[in-house]
């Protein structure tokens, strides 16, 4: 008689669970520290907005730095010319973004309102392709939102540069730490639960 094998995929749902359960409370540690940093940078945006301001200049110096060793260890080859060229404008980019944060700060906010208004164009784009789909609106009304943000934004431009980063940054800590504890708490429960199993068949013997 031929044998047959299994082909079927794993279920990974019942790891998941497992993982959850076994791990909630690193999870919600993580969760209640982020929730608090968003917190924190809501209730101070431009210094927040700051501060990424120059963790964004320290970057492009470092990331500009890689391309000058990456140029002068590969000499001769095509790239040389752009490897230095990208490596002069991050090093200067990062330097005039370290000297003077509010222009930083600035081009950053340009970034988040250039950000909103694309990304609303692509989402109302989509959903009108989509018409006549379940829930096709959401994704016209989500896009129209983050059009409007960005005009609101611009209407303010450069004041608003004082907080939009900063809060946007906030936000989406704030929201990421939120979830990763309720994720959390659904793993307590799970241990819970399976803790009370354990002790009631312990009681049946």
């Amino acid at each position: 008689m031929a044998s047959t094998t299994d082909y079927s995929e794993p279920d990974t749902s019942d790891e998941l669970s497992n993982t959850l359960r076994d791990n909630w409370r690193p999870l919600l540690y993580a969760g209640v520290l982020l929730a608090a940093t968003g917190l924190i940078a809501i209730l101070a945006p431009f210094l927040t907005g700051i501060s990424i301001t120059m963790l964004v200049g320290v970057l492009l110096v470092v990331g500009g730095l890689f391309h000058f060793v990456g140029a002068f260890k590969g000499q001769g080859w095509a790239g040389f010319a752009w490897q230095i060229a990208l490596g002069v404008i991050g090093v200067v980019a990062g330097a005039i973004v370290l000297l003077n944060p509010i222009v930083g700060l600035l081009t950053l906010t340009l970034a988040v309102i250039g950000y909103l208004v694309a990304s609303g164009v692509v989402e109302i784009v989509m959903g009108l392709r989509l018409r006549g789909e379940k829930n096709w609106l959401w994704s016209v009304l989500s896009g129209v939102l983050g059009i409007v943000l960005g005009a609101m934004l611009w209407a303010g431009f450069p004041s608003t540069a004082l907080w939009t980063v900063g809060l946007l940054f906030g936000i989406n800590l704030l929201t990421t730490g939120v979830s990763m504890v309720a994720v959390a708490l659904g793993g307590r429960s799970l241990a819970e639960t399976e803790d009370s199993s354990q002790f009631a068949g312990a009681g049946g013997v």
